[in-house]
């Protein structure tokens, strides 16, 4: 592997993979990279991420109907809420459960949990009933995600993964931007229970391909049982489950500083406490110590945590922006935020060509430098200003976080054997999720403080954003206020977006290692 940028430098060696595991992880990749199987089994993957990344947009448009039927306006909220939720707490689990029983059965057990909420949800009779539904379809979505990146990099050598990760990355993309078209469709034409009927057949193509396609290794080494850390995963479960409610519903259902926040993020410090006892004991540790350990992983978690901070600011406040600021309409609104979509996958298919020069590290670290001057220059353009402005530099910014993400998973995914890559590629994953989290709660709340300012009076983006909606109430001068309000708290948010990115440009350059140690991919 010395073509990597000389990446295969083994400093951070500390807990370094055993010779089983790399026999192990020899034969993982010879089963799974079959010149017959690899085909179908791409496929499979591509269908599972499409699933779980259309669950995540394509509700958004049929809100007002399935609020319309089953009521609930109140709670609604938590149809996403839930469904990131159990996302999130999951992925952990997921990943060491991979590890231990194989990919196989968690993606089968995962698209057939997915399936069977979305069934579910389709059948719903109340709004309770409907996010009780999500929330078992998330179940399912966290094994979908972290499950088929993690096949990804078992299927492919080091060269090889840009390929595939371009690819699902392409599907992510496109689910972003179509997801609320075709919700939107299916709600107006037919009916919204079919935005979850419309699951079933992809989901049953992805089942079938995955089990008549998909070959793993027998495992070698020591003929024990595998214990699951069944303490240590209800403790994530509720560690998690408290911290990412406190920070969803804070502000919005409750005040910061109200009991219930201060109760929840309480509980859930004393969980994670005991969690951290609990996986200090387990003879395997659903997350174990060595993930912390390691520099590279470590970092890695830090720095794709700060990248889903980051990501709030374009994915929930510009489409806000655009339409507020720029008076667009919800589909013109859509493509201004949809070309950073288009510009992501194509600079992640081509970062192999910058990693294999200057290593993984250092090509993350042009990324992340680029995106945090991008987001910094969000605040320089003018007032109310033209549509095609931002949408540059959303195009700009897909491509520098290309090069920063993708470098990122592949080579902490290449610094693990076959056996704890599953374990890595959650930790990734959640600590990314976690971030995304983290970033709604904060620039919601620099938004709606930077709002309170302008106008004087409490209000949050959300209500201005429903008033500037509506001009024929406003006068020109009231509504062009309320227009240099959300121009500026925007700006505020993007001023934070770039603080992360520096943030994550500091974690790479001050904990990450120079040389990500690289395995050596199998002969």
């Amino acid at each position: 592997m010395g073509a990597t940028g000389g990446s295969t430098d083994s400093t951070d060696s500390t807990d370094s993979t055993d010779s089983t595991d790399s026999e192990t992880s020899a034969a993982a990749t010879e089963a799974c990279a079959t010149p017959r199987g690899r085909g179908p089994v791409v496929a499979a993957l591509m269908l599972g991420m499409a699933l779980a990344a259309l669950d995540g947009t394509i509700v958004s448009t049929a809100v007002p109907q399935i609020v319309g039927d089953l009521g609930g306006f109140s709670v609604f909220s938590w149809l996403f809420s839930g469904y990131l939720l159990a996302v999130t707490v999951t992925l952990p689990v997921y990943g060491k459960l991979s590890d231990t029983f194989g990919r196989k059965p968690v993606l089968i057990a995962g698209i057939v949990l997915f399936l069977l909420g979305s069934l579910l949800c389709a059948g719903a009779w109340s709004m309770a009933a409907l996010i009780a539904f999500r929330v078992v379809q998330g179940l399912g979505g966290g094994a979908l995600q972290g499950t088929v990146q993690t096949i990804a990099a078992d299927l492919y050598p080091l060269k090889e993964r840009p390929k595939i990760q371009a690819k699902l990355s392409t599907v992510w993309a496109s689910a972003a931007v179509a997801g609320p078209a075709i919700g939107g469709l299916l709600a107006s034409y037919a009916d919204w229970r079919w935005i979850f009927l419309i699951n079933l057949p992809v989901g049953v193509v992805a089942l079938w391909l995955v089990a008549r396609h998909l070959r793993e290794p027998s495992r070698t080494g020591p003929a024990t049982r595998p214990r699951i850390d069944w303490p240590g995963a209800l403790a994530i479960f509720g560690a998690g489950t408290l911290m990412l409610t406190a920070l969803v519903q804070g502000g919005i259902a409750w005040p910061w500083l109200s009991a219930p926040s201060l109760a929840l993020f309480g509980t859930s410090a004393v969980l994670v406490a005991l969690t951290v006892v609990i996986e200090r004991r387990a003879a395997e540790p659903i997350i174990p110590g060595w993930v912390w350990r390691r520099r590279t992983i470590a970092a890695v978690n830090l720095a794709l945590g700060a990248l889903g901070l980051l990501m709030v600011a374009p994915t929930v406040f510009l489409p806000t922006y655009a339409q507020s600021v720029l008076g667009l309409g919800p589909i013109a609104a859509g493509f201004v935020l949809s070309v950073m979509t288009l510009s992501w996958p194509v600079s992640a298919a081509l970062s192999n060509h910058v990693y294999n020069r200057v290593g993984f590290r250092q090509t993350a670290i042009i990324g992340i430098s680029l995106a945090a001057l991008i987001l910094a220059a969000f605040p320089l353009l003018p007032y109310p200003g033209e549509p095609w402005q931002p949408a540059l530099l959303m195009l700009l910014l897909g491509g520098a976080l290309g090069l920063f993400q993708l470098p990122l998973i592949v080579g902490v995914q290449s610094t693990v054997g076959w056996s704890e890559r599953g374990t890595t590629t959650a930790s990734v994953l959640f600590c990314r999720q976690v971030g995304q989290s983290m970033g709604a709660a904060l620039f919601g709340a620099i938004a709606n403080t930077v709002l309170a300012s302008r106008l004087g009076t409490a209000g949050d983006l959300d209500s201005v954003a429903h008033a500037l909606a509506d001009p024929s109430s406003l006068t020109a001068e009231a509504s062009d206020h309320l227009r240099r309000a959300v121009d500026a708290a925007v700006d505020y948010v993007y001023l934070g977006a770039a603080t992360a990115a520096g943030l994550a440009l500091l974690v790479l350059v001050f904990v990450a290692p120079r040389r990500f140690p690289v395995l050596a991919d199998p002969e």
